[in-house]
């Protein structure tokens, strides 16, 4: 075989970031058959791993199936709930008992038929928020519902569905399969150095116990410290602390007061005068963070604030101050090195949007590595193309979210000065001004957020067209008849659909259907 050829892909960093990457490379090159491509995953056994988040997007599910992991097998290890999407609490304004959902499931495809424009137009009645007029998984999660029954087969849902997860459980749940059923060879080691070949690409990598690692792939996954694309490659970091105003969390883990609590169907985000508290339930405990920015408020304070939203059982639970460092690296595959996770970009966890980034990252490195390291320049272009997409259409939805609020703490209305939005975003939300959502502002395939995301959200919060003109959009019976239908699919889900523990309950005793 030619020198030239790619063989063996190192990955440097484990975490979610990193097991999740080589898992779903070996899966993909079946590198457990002698003389495919190898992986190989150096992890330090003693830097502590930053959990990304403890939520997915439904995706979750088929990269899961696809890996060869059982359904349950997940649950029970990682303490694992299904999650339905996400409910904003007092988002809107300063006003108590506002709330809005983004969900997963709308009834009917709103890119075959849009109902937006009709429930604009008060088809659905004056009063129905919007996700309760198209969806019936506001309902579900308000009662604690699960998205399936325990006929159900495994990883397919009645309604659609995604996981909250112990993100440290879920790295070690990766690591164990990735190693023993799908073939990574794994090197517990420090990396001390990165040596570079005279073309300025990765020749090697040195350790401290096992020498240097030759590889002609790399893939950096070394978190904010981005040991081989920002430090040995010299890519340099765009910071948006100017557009996305946060750069701390604080966070707490809180048992649940009885083995049998109820457990939450979908993130609880809460707004608060200098951020936003999640709240996220597992089969054990909540994992609860408040997201803040330190300019507008102190860490004292923060963790304060976080306490008092978690009420007496905060009592003697350790808090944990996460600075975080918001933007992303000016290239994220240089040369014969990419970055995965935290290495290449983050922003705040609003829409959870960490891991989902990680798979779609890994799929494509999967996709697209070239046989050979000569046409490493085209997968290049294409990869960085594809992710800048990916970052700044994530940061813009992000960043809509505050811009929408009419909260009037000085964070909020720091966040809708216009020096702080980005164009694209401006550019979008004036022409929502003027007509509703369509399909046609959502035409690039890499889209991470849908057009029925926007929908959620943005009527959600209040914000509508000007007007919707009286001889647009006339299909009123359609729409009475669509809108009528997602009342009785609610009725029916309400009665038919267990709740989200006894479910639990039942899958951790005789699991799901697998055939």
């Amino acid at each position: 075989m030619s020198s030239d050829e790619i063989n063996t892909i190192v990955i440097v960093g484990g975490g979610t970031a990193g097991w999740l990457t080589a898992a779903n490379l070996a899966k993909s090159f079946n590198s457990k058959v002698p003389g495919n491509i190898k992986v190989k995953l150096i992890e330090s056994p003693d830097i502590p791993t930053i959990g990304v988040g403890e939520g997915t997007w439904p995706t979750m599910r088929a990269t899961l199936a696809r890996l060869g992991i059982k359904e349950s097998h997940f649950l029970a290890t990682c303490n694992a709930t299904f999650k339905q999407g996400t409910k904003f609490i007092g988002w809107q304004n300063d006003q108590h008992h506002n709330q809005y959902y983004h969900l997963f499931t709308s009834i009917f495809d709103p890119t075959q038929f849009n109902l937006a424009p009709y429930w604009l137009k008060g088809v659905a009645g004056q009063s129905v928020p919007y996700a309760s007029a198209v969806s019936a998984q506001s309902a579900l999660v308000e009662l604690g519902l699960a998205p399936k029954k325990i006929t159900t087969k495994e990883y397919e849902g009645i309604q659609n569905y995604a996981y909250h997860l112990d993100a440290g459980k879920f790295s070690e749940l990766l690591k164990e399969h990735s190693i023993h059923s799908l073939g990574v060879e794994f090197i517990s080691a420090n990396v001390t150095d990165v040596n570079l070949s005279s073309d300025g690409s990765i020749a090697n990598v040195q350790t401290d116990t096992h020498n240097k690692i030759e590889g002609d792939f790399f893939i950096d996954c070394t978190g904010f410290k981005s040991l081989l694309l920002g430090e040995a490659l010299g890519v340099g970091f765009t910071s948006i602390k100017d557009t996305l105003l946060t750069d701390h969390a604080v966070t707490i883990q809180v048992p649940y007061e009885h083995e049998d609590s109820p457990i939450n169907a979908c993130t609880h985000s809460t707004a608060q005068d200098a951020g936003w508290i999640w709240d996220i339930g597992l089969t054990n405990r909540r994992g609860v963070g408040y997201v803040y920015s330190s300019q507008h408020v102190s860490h004292e304070d923060a963790e304060a604030t976080l306490r008092q939203y978690i009420g007496d059982s905060a009592q003697g639970l350790t808090a944990r101050k996460i600075k975080i460092d918001l933007g992303y690296r000016n290239k994220f595959w240089h040369k014969n090195c990419v970055a995965v996770g935290l290495s290449a970009a983050f922003v705040e966890p609003l829409e959870a949007s960490a891991i989902f980034l990680i798979e779609a990252a890994s799929n494509m490195i999967a996709d697209q590595l070239p046989s050979s390291r000569q046409a490493l320049q085209f997968a290049e272009r294409k990869f960085n193309e594809s992710f800048m997409f990916r970052w700044s259409k994530t940061i813009d939805f992000i960043k809509m979210h505050y811009v929408l609020s009419d909260r009037k703490s000085p964070f909020w209305q720091d966040n809708k000065l216009s020096s702080t939005i980005p164009a694209s975003l401006k550019n979008a939300l004036a022409s929502w001004q003027e007509q509703s959502v369509s399909a046609y502002d959502f035409a690039h395939v890499y889209e991470p957020f849908p057009m029925e995301s926007y929908q959620y959200v943005l009527y959600g919060m209040g914000n509508k067209p000007k007007n919707i003109a009286a001889n647009r959009y006339t299909d009123i019976d359609k729409a009475k008849a669509q809108f009528a239908q997602v009342q009785k699919i609610t009725e029916h889900l309400i009665k038919d659909l267990p709740e989200q523990r006894a479910l639990l309950n039942k899958v951790a005793q005789y699991g799901f259907n697998t055939i």
